[in-house]
């Protein structure tokens, strides 16, 4: 689910983790504002900071932290003291869980800050590896899958089969594991644009 693997735009489960994250952060959001808290929502991601991107872009997210970059825990209260400046009934700090900073670490670095905001840490961990899958991994899924048998079926093997532009595709296991997928850097610039 952590959108790790090389060879393909999106992994099966991606789409379902997201989605229990940002519906949690949204609940998150609506105690935050009401009782003026800043979380900070810690999902997985233990090398690969995709969840925690994605989700915090689509939360409203002041900051996101994540293991590709490492995070200035003293330039993200400055952030959190910005936006309870700016008026905002609350804060939403989402963090990979193998950043550096990751939940636990940032909750224990702001104890002896003054904020603005109360905090409040939520761990959202294996809670996004189940429940029922969205439509999106279904079809995902199903579209895989089918490639998948019919290729060994074919008696081939040593792929992995992936999605690429919407289209079904193989790479060699071999070019997989000797290539890491990264993050796009504009996502941590829109990512920042959209905290403001």
């Amino acid at each position: 689910i952590d959108n790790d693997l090389y060879g393909s735009d999106i992994c099966i489960g991606v789409d379902t983790a997201l989605n229990i994250a940002i519906e949690a952060i949204d609940r998150l959001k609506t105690t935050a504002s009401a009782l003026h808290r800043a979380f900070v929502v810690e999902v997985m991601g233990r090398e690969c900071g995709y969840l925690a991107m994605m989700a915090g872009i689509a939360g409203g997210a002041e900051a996101i932290s994540i293991p590709e970059i490492e995070l200035d825990p003293e330039a993200l209260a400055g952030e959190i003291r910005a936006a309870y400046a700016r008026g905002k009934p609350h804060a939403l700090v989402v963090v990979s869980e193998g950043a550096k900073y990751n939940g636990m670490a940032l909750a224990h670095h702001f104890e002896k800050e003054d904020l603005g905001f109360e905090i409040r840490l939520t761990i959202l961990g294996h809670v996004q590896r189940g429940g029922a899958p969205t439509v999106a991994d279904r079809l995902l899924g199903t579209r895989l899958g089918f490639e998948a048998a019919s290729r060994l079926l074919k008696g081939e093997s040593g792929a992995l089969v992936g999605m690429n532009a919407g289209e079904v595709i193989t790479t060699p296991l071999s070019k997989v594991a000797a290539n890491g997928k990264k993050l796009d850097p504009r996502l941590l610039e829109l990512a920042g644009i959209m905290a403001l």
